[in-house]
């Protein structure tokens, strides 16, 4: 039976008088990957950001294995620890190595030891390809090696959900496929979000969320969805024929 790990209900959020997000609903279960598609502008970085409580929604709820994470005393704070999110920009300390970016927090926020610290690290960095790099700055790191070091050090946190905003989507296709081939290995079994461009992740997704203006028009499975022969299936075919045009 499949668990369900997050649920958004009635979920609403307004900058001012601009509605972005409106009545949105839906539910995650354990270790699905859960894909967000739809246009520029439709809200879907704002539905991750309140995921992931970077923005406050205005109203609804977002329980987390049942506990409503925006009432309850102390649940924003307890939720973020299990929540890791990878964005299109990539974060790092510049001041800071590789290595160094991806053990402060262990030893700072979760109090690990130095060589604990630094072995979780290595290992980490060695699945993406990115050991023999430990001792350089960001600064010294092209676009695609500086994302691979951020997903190493999401990675570190072992979080329970991972959210992924389109972190490859300005990278060049060569780079993106070695990303993404790290990523897929890691993210493995993991409950994950993911704000989709290719595809590939799109197929593969066990739940697919097509956002228009703030609303999800449509949800379901990739074959569900074509089925339905509405918007996710113009989108689709659109891209389809662009990408096998291109």
């Amino acid at each position: 039976m499949d668990e369900m790990i997050l649920q958004v209900r009635h979920l609403s959020k307004s900058f001012g008088k601009h509605e972005v997000l409106r009545d949105i609903d839906f539910t995650v279960n354990r270790g699905d990957v859960t894909s967000i598609i739809g246009a520029s502008g439709s809200g879907k970085s704002t539905l991750l950001r309140c995921v992931n409580l970077l923005e406050t929604p205005t109203s609804g709820e977002i329980t987390f294995h049942g506990e409503n994470i925006l009432t309850r005393k102390g649940g924003a704070a307890a939720y973020r620890t299990k929540v890791g999110m990878v964005f299109q920009s990539f974060n790092l300390f510049n001041n800071m190595s590789v290595l160094d970016n991806c053990t402060v927090g262990q030893i700072k926020v979760l109090k690990k030891s130095a060589a604990e610290a630094k072995e979780l690290a290595m290992k980490y960095l060695t699945k993406v390809g990115m050991a023999p790099y430990i001792n350089a700055k960001p600064r010294q790191l092209s676009g695609g090696q500086k994302q691979r070091v951020a997903i190493a050090r999401i990675f570190l946190k072992d979080p329970a959900i991972l959210i992924l905003d389109e972190a490859t989507s300005a990278l060049d296709s060569v780079t993106e496929a070695k990303i993404q081939g790290a990523f897929d290995q890691l993210s493995q079994g993991r409950t994950t979000l993911i704000i989709a461009h290719r595809l590939s992740t799109i197929r593969s997704a066990h739940r697919i969320l097509v956002v228009q203006d703030g609303r999800i028009a449509e949800q379901g499975s990739h074959a569900q969805l074509l089925a339905k022969n509405g918007a996710y299936a113009r989108l689709y075919h659109t891209q389809n024929l662009g990408e096998n045009h291109g």
